[in-house]
């Protein structure tokens, strides 16, 4: 398994000028009933079926998709039917074609600028007269969003979407036909270009082998595989961004779908509505449409005797702010279907006896009120996906097109009552004063919440709001506005349910679909205050970018500042262009331990960094008490096969945004040894043990996807067993610096017999659970691992994170505590059990071995490249001493 200057800024102008566009003919005719015009029908009879073009039926066994040839087919029938658009949004990260496809009758699509503006004021209606609201509803067209191929091993989806496009612009009936008049339908094929085509590769490749639709070896995505949906809210990747201009900011849909796969062994298609626990805040229509949209999906898989189709179970309307998770707080209707998987395209059979239940509203799989035909088991095939997937894009479109009125009274009706929800709540606005640690990540997550459609306002000079005094240049979100369910959640302090819904039986807790918040400020360092009264200060909406140029000084030596995460980025760059940088240890004129002092840097190049990180090149003169010159560290990112690690991929990707150079370290080249020789530094990413190691995972510990051996090539089947261990050991002895992530630390603790214990290891969940939740912590920012935090912090907690305990030993003084856990009140934001077991013990250690150490850090300071509140974390530990 996402401010406005005026409503015509920052969207998505379909127009010839500003995109590529394929495009048949725009018919004249002035409008479709149950049967379509004739140059429609000669345009529609010139489309090419996905048999003739592909040579096979979508979903034929052992058949997958080229993205290329894909995109040509999409290519070709905009340009054979006048009811496709086909919109190259942007690019992914590899550089593929990014597209949307906007189907509707072609008089619909010769005014889709001006529907969508009809669109934009009923997704914020502030000022718009009621009588232009009502006009809007009787002439205006239902917006639905759909998308595929996501996560790309869940591959049946994109059969579907070819299937689906082809039926949406050659049916002649009178629901297409409905739809076609009522409903400007957006197709996003693939939502990871790069992802399908590697899938589409391996696959191929593995055809008529042993290894026919074994797992890939690595990621389908460069970076973050399948954290792809992961990305919503903070917008990382080009593919998220390309989504969020369609779903966020340009068209706004009143419903939206993402097609997913899951298990093999459950229901053989999730629909709509979620199961309970929801996430309260978003306006009680979005749930009820889900409810309704799910029900007519429900009821046209009976009827087309498509059984096991299970709604009201399994994913939970509180998820982590994935795509389809968010979009209710921007008052869409966000859904998901998840069809059984099978082994990519080779079909599967299943055994009546392996189907399974014991999920969430879903005891097993005999009929029931949410899934009254079970499916029987046998064999299963990509053909039974795209099947069930299709009639669920149809059911969505067809029930838009009969209620298209209320659908879009629905939408101005969401955003007014959330304005005035947010108006008449206890908390008026959010204000983020200037003045904190790290004042350019509060650009960042300006910038991020503007991605979101989220209107913020800028205080130009100070005022007091609560008692509390803000600066100018301070910022300001309010909550009277039609996102501010979104807001709340992003901004504000959140508890997780802890109810009937959220535990067993027994009491013990259920999981929480990944994270149990998603507190943006939170993530990112950074104190929003809810404010309880009406600010009456002068503010200004935020335009453009919230990250303005650093300044330089006239100097010989420039100080950064060391509390700036970009501060790191900047001495990267200038180590690069020859500089000399040194590290502030002790206090002296304007510097504090952690700053930068910086020597032999040109006018030019100074002003070029500032420029391009908003980092100030302040004067350095008079300071004194610098540690020797810095050199650009020799990083070694471990990475493995079994599906690639996704925690590696974000930190290779955080490193490379912020200037690091590292190289991907591979099994061989560990086992290999001598690797003092050419690192300095080596990162174990979050990761149990025996998927470094390839050893066996242990009995009754947590559950880790091991795929079978004998489905994976030999050149695939990594692990760097007893004698990688060993090189790794000695790496550290002779002078290195380990870097492990939450449970990564395991492997030295237990291999080189660290004195240092994981007190969660091993614990029930009635003994303790965290799962994805902002922890207290508290900083010795006296420890160069940890130069420039602030002393009071927040750690992002997920499943698999260590807390630690030091062991007696007669060399105590060999480990350093650079972080604990708060004494008590430990849990900010999500779901603590268990505070006591964890109070005042260790978040992050450093462990002497030999003549090198093992930072050991119990949570992922890099956590999705979002927790830029302990960035320096890690930066800090890849900093070496001198000598």
């Amino acid at each position: 398994m996402g401010n406005r200057k005026s409503r015509a800024t920052h969207r998505l102008m379909v127009t010839v000028s500003a995109f590529r566009m394929c495009a048949g003919p725009l018919a004249a005719a002035a409008g479709l009933g149950a049967a379509v015009a004739p140059q429609a029908v000669l345009a529609q009879a010139a489309a090419p079926t996905p048999e003739s073009f592909f040579g096979h039926r979508m979903g034929a066994d052992r058949k997958l998709l080229d993205y290329d040839k894909l995109m040509a087919y999409y290519r070709q029938l905009a340009a054979t039917s006048d009811r496709i658009k086909m919109v190259e949004i942007g690019k992914s990260v590899e550089g593929k074609p990014f597209v949307a496809l906007f189907i509707s009758a072609p008089e619909n699509l010769a005014r889709l600028e001006e529907y969508r503006q009809m669109n934009a004021k009923l997704s914020d209606p502030r000022g718009v007269a009621q009588s232009e609201l009502d006009q809007i509803v009787r002439d205006g067209k239902a917006i639905i969003v759909q998308s595929y191929d996501l996560h790309s091993s869940e591959i049946g989806s994109s059969l579907t979407a070819v299937e689906y496009t082809y039926d949406m612009v050659t049916r002649t009936d009178a629901v297409a036909m409905g739809v076609m008049n009522n409903v400007i339908t957006i197709v996003l094929p693939s939502i990871n270009p790069d992802g399908h085509q590697m899938i589409y590769d391996w696959y191929t490749k593995s055809l008529g082998t042993p290894f026919e639709g074994g797992p890939m070896p690595w990621m389908y995505q460069k970076y973050i595989g399948h954290d792809n949906n992961r990305d919503a809210f903070m917008l990382n990747m080009p593919e998220s961004q390309n989504l969020a201009k369609i779903l966020f900011r340009d068209w706004i849909p009143q419903a939206y779908i993402d097609h997913h796969q899951m298990g093999a062994y459950s229901a053989r298609i999730s629909i709509p509505p979620y199961a309970d626990p929801v996430r309260p805040g978003a306006d009680p229509l979005v749930w009820r449409e889900m409810i309704w949209f799910g029900s007519q999906m429900g009821y046209d898989l009976s009827a087309a005797k498509l059984s096991g189709a299970a709604g009201d179970a399994i994913y939970s309307g509180w998820g982590h702010f994935g795509f389809h998770w968010i979009t209710p707080f921007h008052n869409t209707a966000g859904m998901l279907t998840e069809s059984a998987s099978l082994n990519l395209a080779t079909p599967l059979y299943v055994h009546p006896d392996q189907l399974q239940g014991g999920q969430r509203n879903m005891p097993d799989n005999s009929p029931q009120i949410n899934m009254p035909d079970p499916w029987p088991g046998g064999w299963w095939r990509a053909r039974d996906i795209v099947d069930r997937q299709k009639v669920a894009s149809w059911s969505l479109v067809e029930l838009a097109s009969k209620n298209r009125e209320t659908v879009l009274r629905n939408a101005y009706l969401k955003a007014q009552r959330q304005t005035q929800r947010g108006l008449e709540g206890e908390v008026k606005a959010y204000a983020i004063s200037i003045d904190q640690h790290d004042p350019l990540t509060i650009g960042k997550m300006v910038n991020a919440l503007r991605l979101q459609q989220v209107d913020v306002l800028q205080a130009p000079e100070a005022f007091v709001a609560d008692g509390r005094y803000y600066p100018a240049g301070s910022y300001v979100v309010p909550m009277n506005q039609p996102n501010q369910g979104l807001v709340r959640y992003l901004l504000g302090e959140t508890h997780y349910p802890d109810n009937g819904y959220t535990r067993d039986k027994d009491g013990a807790p259920i999981r929480p679909y990944d994270m149990s918040t998603d507190a943006l400020t939170e993530f990112m360092g950074i104190a929003s205050d809810p404010i309880g009264t009406p600010i009456t200060a002068a503010l200004t909406p935020v335009g453009g970018n919230a990250i303005k140029p650093g300044t330089v000084a006239s100097a010989g030596t420039y100080r950064l500042d060391g509390a700036l995460n970009d501060s790191f980025h900047a001495a990267n760059l200038l180590m690069r262009a020859g500089a000399t940088v040194k590290r502030v240890t002790a206090a002296s004129a304007t510097a504090k331990p952690g700053d930068f002092l910086v020597t032999g840097a040109t006018t030019a190049t100074a002003q070029s960094i500032a420029a391009r990180t908003g980092v100030s090149f302040a004067s350095g003169d008079g300071v004194a008490a610098t540690d020797a010159p810095l050199k650009a560290p020799r990083i070694g990112l471990f990475n493995r096969y079994r599906g690639g690690n996704i925690d590696e991929g974000w930190t290779r990707f955080l490193l490379e945004q912020y200037g690091y150079n590292q190289k991907q370290l591979m099994d061989a080249e560990i086992k290999a040894g001598g690797l003092i020789k050419k690192y300095d530094v080596i990162i174990l990413p979050a990761d149990a043990t025996h998927l470094m190691t390839g050893e066996a995972p242990p009995p009754g510990g947590r559950s880790e996807y091991m795929p079978d051996q004998n489905m994976i090539p030999p050149a695939y089947r990594s692990g760097f067993g007893d004698e990688g261990v060993k090189a790794l050991e000695d790496f550290v002895k002779a002078g290195g610096r380990l870097i492990t992530f939450g449970e990564a630390g395991d492997l030295p603790i237990k291999k080189f017999k660290l004195p240092i214990k994981n007190i969660v290891a091993g614990r029930s969940t009635k003994e303790f659970w965290s799962p994805g939740s902002t922890l207290k912590i508290k900083v010795n920012d006296a420890d160069p691992l940890a130069y420039g935090m602030p002393k009071d912090a927040l750690a992002i907690f997920i499943m698999g994170s260590q807390v630690y305990e030091v062991a007696p030993t007669p060399k105590n003084d060999q480990v350093d505590i650079v972080a604990t856990y708060a004494d008590g009140n430990v849990l900010r934001s999500g779901w603590l059990d268990g505070e006591k077991l964890i109070a005042g013990k260790a978040a992050m250690v450093s462990v002497k071995h030999g003549a090198g150490e093992v930072v050991l850090i119990g949570f992922r300071p890099q956590h999705r490249a979002q927790a830029h509140g302990t960035f320096k974390l890690l930066f800090d530990s890849l900093i070496k001493p001198a000598g």
